[in-house]
């Protein structure tokens, strides 16, 4: 049995290597662990109760592994799942890009006294927008649209505004929002100014 101290060590190189070593997926995390303990998938499978195949098709990147399996999985072999949080550069496209900094300006606008200036304005296009979209999520991003407008709701106004998800990204490209910025402040965000 190894002691608290040589566990710790080769925990800790783990955890570093995990990271540094550009570990992205569960199943190589999964495997690496295994790989270190020297234990096999029929003897992880006897320990964990997870059945064989499923460990085989969690390394194989086959099946979704979720960090409470992993962390159950690399509990039977003496480690934890440490998750790392930093930030991470969103990438989009050329179009969510600009639609992302346009409205990210309006947010900064935003207060109960704009919300009320606007309201007009974000209802008329709404309006017009619903004569000329036909599908989902548009039709229902519409309606939440509406109900957001309507109820004053800033935080959420917000979060659709400037969040990154693609929740987010798909309420922004029916956004009842054309109008509101004038074009020079609109030129200033897409770097147009002159």
């Amino acid at each position: 049995m190894r002691s608290a101290a040589v566990w710790q060590r080769n925990y800790s190189a783990y955890s570093t290597s995990c990271y540094t070593q550009g570990m992205f997926s569960r199943g190589d995390v999964l495997r690496e662990v295994m790989l270190q303990t020297g234990i096999t998938q029929s003897e992880l499978s006897r320990i964990s109760g997870v059945h064989q195949p499923s460990i085989s098709q969690y390394l194989s990147g086959r099946g979704h592994l979720s960090d409470n399996m992993l962390d159950r999985l690399l509990s039977c072999m003496g480690y934890r799942l440490e998750i790392v949080r930093r930030p991470v550069r969103q990438e989009l496209g050329r179009s969510p890009e600009r639609s992302w900094k346009l409205h990210r300006r309006l947010a900064m606008h935003l207060t109960p006294e704009t919300l009320n200036q606007w309201r007009p304005t974000m209802l008329g296009n709404l309006q017009r927008l619903r004569e000329h979209t036909r599908g989902q999520p548009h039709l229902r991003n519409l309606d939440r649209w509406q109900r957001l407008v309507q109820g004053g709701d800033l935080s959420s106004l917000r979060r659709v505004m400037t969040g990154l998800d693609t929740d987010s990204v798909q309420m922004r490209e029916v956004s009842p929002m054309g109008g509101l910025l004038s074009q020079q402040e609109r030129a200033e965000v897409l770097g147009l100014a002159s």
